[in-house]
């Protein structure tokens, strides 16, 4: 079992871990602060070192209960102490975009009550399905005023973890038209905007929605009879 150091803490940079398991061309590690592709956000990138020599991981992905970290060259062996870093940059951007989705995500819900059908993101740049009949340019152009008002009021972003029988509880937790949370899952952890948003949600966060910056829409398109996109960018 890999211990998931970004669910508690998305702003752990760089850490230290045990190399546990070996494939070809991956090594799990018995803590990671990498986030595994989910949900529509993209793994992190970034390093692992040990004894003198480093090695890039290029993807991240979970398995089970481990977490594989792929890597370009060489590999280091079960039992090695190694030192991992993320690449800030990159991730610091897709927890501005993730969190830039989920401000988008409440106040379509708060205002317009209406449900997610998919997205996806990569840093600075996302994209959001929503059931919605219609969607013209000045519903897009209130939308993307109200989001950057809750950017502006700095809102605080909190990480609960409860037991699955107490979050199902939460009118809403799940804003996907379909709920794609497995029933293995026994403990939800929850990631809320104060006064906002409330949703299940395995993703990295900043901590305040200040932090996101200004958010632009910058297409909108129907992908099908009441299905419509919302495309958004972020400013580096």
């Amino acid at each position: 079992m890999t211990e998931l150091l970004y669910q508690q803490d998305a702003y752990i940079k760089a850490f230290d871990a045990v190399v546990t398991n070996v494939s070809e061309d991956a090594v799990v590690l018995d803590s990671t602060a990498f986030f595994p592709s989910g949900g529509g956000q993209p793994s992190d990138h970034g390093t692992l070192s040990s004894g003198g020599h480093t090695w890039p991981v290029v993807k991240v992905r979970k398995v089970g209960d481990e977490v594989w970290h792929h890597v370009e060259v060489g590999l280091p062996t079960v039992g090695s102490q190694v030192k991992g870093e993320i690449d800030w940059e990159r991730r610091y951007q897709l927890m501005r975009t993730h969190t830039a989705m989920h401000i988008l995500c409440g106040v379509i819900w708060r205002d317009y009550s209406a449900s997610v059908t998919g997205g996806q993101m990569q840093p600075l740049r996302g994209r959001m399905d929503f059931e919605f009949e219609t969607m013209r340019k000045e519903l897009v152009h209130e939308i993307e005023k109200k989001i950057n008002v809750e950017v502006q009021a700095a809102r605080v972003v909190k990480i609960h973890f409860l037991p699955r029988e107490e979050a199902f509880e939460i009118p809403d937790l799940i804003r996907t038209k379909i709920n794609l949370l497995p029933p293995a899952i026994q403990v939800v952890r929850v990631v809320e905007i104060e006064g906002l948003d409330l949703q299940a949600d395995g993703g990295t966060h900043v901590a305040s929605t200040e932090e996101v910056g200004e958010i632009r829409i910058v297409d909108y398109k129907s992908k099908g009879a009441i299905n419509k996109r919302l495309v958004v960018e972020l400013d580096e």
